[in-house]
């Protein structure tokens, strides 16, 4: 059998092994809409770079790998002070810990929690009230799903969930802690979690990826997120993934009418990343912000595609995507705006920067807008360059040395993106770790 034969096998052979052990569980409509998406991963295998959205990165190191999917709990763990050091300060907040996208409950932390708000495992979500909408899970959203996507819906079992009806304003950060504690074999994590903030609801969502140990895994997490009629929602994701693991995280985002939605993705990590998110406006009036930034040295692979669909009238889009390349890295931007022929006065702004710190590091960009409309005000550009040797110049005229003066700089470029982020304690986190990678890009340079 050929390679991608291979694969699909594999695959097969882990789903059968896994509907087995879910006794009545294989006649639900959940895992229904698991047959289907295993169906369609075999149908289309992993993308190669003969496919036009995956032209710039190539997954077959993933596609050679025979990786275990994370389908029950099992006997991994995590100490306590590997989850201190991974969660965020402050006692108020929320705190949700997976292992290998599996709830670790003794790990967590719910404080009591007011009327109208629901935050903890899906699994437990799901056997509580089988009504949540399984469309989600199935791609029936109108979102659509690529193979890593039907991946991880085949293998669903597990994620986060957070409702906040409507009305209610949930003011604490809702931590989602994700740790990969791999064994002897290469491990699949499959986390998916969903978030629905219903009318006029507020609520703060962080992802954070880690792992405990540096063998190499994949994850391949999913998040949906449905933000109701006038609800804000702010979704933050910080990847710290070790230097020989993968990660591909898909969010798929509607929006209802008059509804507010912030995206920002910070990666760190992993050797090769891929960072796919979705927006649709299903209501007028609504407003999405996408924000991201990506640090990579060495040999690490980040790309990032972004998709915002304008079906309706009078809906804002604006979207920041900045890159700090060093090294032998390389970096991806793909974002598409599509402005549908019903979406007059639309408002859509989309910016790609990056900054090269060596002559080795590259960029692909391309930036798109497909407009059907005639009452639009629609701008994209990218911009690629280095440190301004003038502005190094100057820093260096006040008694800053050469090192010091580019870390600056460089800083500076990148906290435009991190400013953005509302919660503090968040922000002070990155504003250490990019100061951190700094210093190490420094002496790894000077070694």
């Amino acid at each position: 059998m050929s390679s991608p034969d291979v694969t699909r096998s594999w695959y097969e052979s882990a789903f059968a092994r896994f509907e087995q052990g879910l006794n009545g569980g294989s006649t639900s409509p959940l895992h229904l809409a698991r047959r289907r998406s295993l169906a369609a991963f075999a149908a289309r295998g992993f993308p190669t770079t003969a496919d036009e959205e995956w032209r710039f990165t190539s997954v077959a190191p993933i596609a050679a790998t025979r990786y275990v999917p994370s389908v029950s709990p099992g006997a991994a763990g995590v100490a306590a002070s590997e989850v201190s050091r991974w969660a965020l300060p402050g006692d108020g907040s929320v705190l949700l810990v997976f292992v290998n996208g599996h709830f670790a409950p003794e790990h967590s932390r719910i404080p009591a929690l007011p009327r109208g708000v629901r935050i903890g495992s899906l699994a437990a979500a799901l056997a509580s009230d089988p009504s949540l909408p399984v469309m989600e899970f199935s791609g029936e959203s109108g979102n659509g799903q690529d193979a890593f996507g039907a991946l991880n819906t085949a293998f669903l079992t597990d994620g986060a969930f957070v409702a906040v009806a409507d009305g209610v304003t949930f003011e604490a950060p809702v931590h989602i802690l994700c740790l990969a504690a791999p064994g002897s074999e290469p491990l699949l994590v499959l986390p998916r979690h969903l978030v629905l903030a219903g009318k006029g609801a507020r609520v703060n969502v962080l992802e954070t990826y880690g792992g405990t140990t540096p063998g190499g895994f994949l994850t391949n997490a999913v998040t949906d997120i449905r933000v109701g009629p006038g609800a804000v929602v702010e979704h933050d994701t910080l990847q710290m993934e070790g230097r020989s693991s993968y990660h591909v995280g898909t969010t798929h985002v509607t929006l209802g009418a008059g509804a507010a939605f912030t995206s920002n993705a910070i990666t760190l990590g992993g050797a090769l990343v891929r960072n796919n998110v979705s927006a649709v406006f299903a209501g007028e009036d609504a407003e999405c912000t996408l924000n991201g930034l990506s640090v990579a040295t060495g040999t690490q692979h980040i790309d990032n595609h972004t998709v915002i669909i304008h079906a309706v009238p009078r809906c804002r889009s604006h979207e920041l995507y900045k890159a700090v390349l060093d090294g032998s890295a390389r970096g991806v931007f793909n974002g598409k705006i599509f402005v549908r022929q019903d979406a007059q006065k639309t408002d859509a702004k989309q910016t790609n920067r990056t900054l090269l710190l060596s002559d080795d590091a590259t960029i692909d960009t391309k930036p798109q807008l497909e407009i059907f409309a005639d009452d639009v005000k629609c701008t994209h550009g990218a911009a690629v360059g280095q440190l301004d040797d003038e502005q190094v110049f100057y820093l260096r005229s006040r008694g800053i040395g050469e090192a010091e003066a580019r870390d600056l700089l460089t800083f500076a470029f990148a906290t435009d993106v991190i400013n953005r982020v509302h919660v503090s304690a968040l922000r002070d986190r990155l504003d250490t770790l990019l100061h951190a990678r700094l210093r190490q890009g420094r002496v790894n340079e000077e070694s």
